[in-house]
């Protein structure tokens, strides 16, 4: 024996302050939770923005390039190549705004290349 009177009562005390503890997490987890969320939903309000402005900004250049090459000497098609470039641009701020930010960045890229296409007929 070693004389020891609560030796049973240390485990029960132990898994006491365990469930304390998870509880506690479980609190703390439920506010991350939120602030995830919040977070998260900014993300994807910036990249709304960002899609729209940068669709709307090519659409404009795109734009002001094929009206520059449509009043001087160059071939029809490159100002063709601007207009349609800014087309999709334009196309790509519209889905921007709704949310299809991925399908808006593939736009982008397909525009701006129609545009730089446009840009070697010179």
């Amino acid at each position: 024996m070693s004389g020891r009177t609560d030796s049973d009562t240390e485990p029960v005390i132990a898994e006491d302050a365990q469930d304390t503890q998870v509880t506690r997490d479980d609190a703390q987890d439920g506010t991350r939770d939120a602030e995830d969320a919040e977070e998260c939903a900014g993300d994807a309000r910036r990249a709304r923005w960002i899609a729209v402005g940068t669709g709307a900004l090519l659409c404009l250049a795109g734009l002001a390039a094929a009206l520059l090459r449509l009043t001087g000497s160059a071939p029809a098609g490159v100002p063709a190549a601007y207009a349609l470039g800014a087309a999709v641009c334009a196309l790509a701020a519209a889905l921007g705004a709704r949310g299809r930010t991925r399908r808006a960045l593939w736009l982008l890229i397909a525009g701006t290349m129609v545009m730089a296409l446009g840009d070697q007929f010179d």
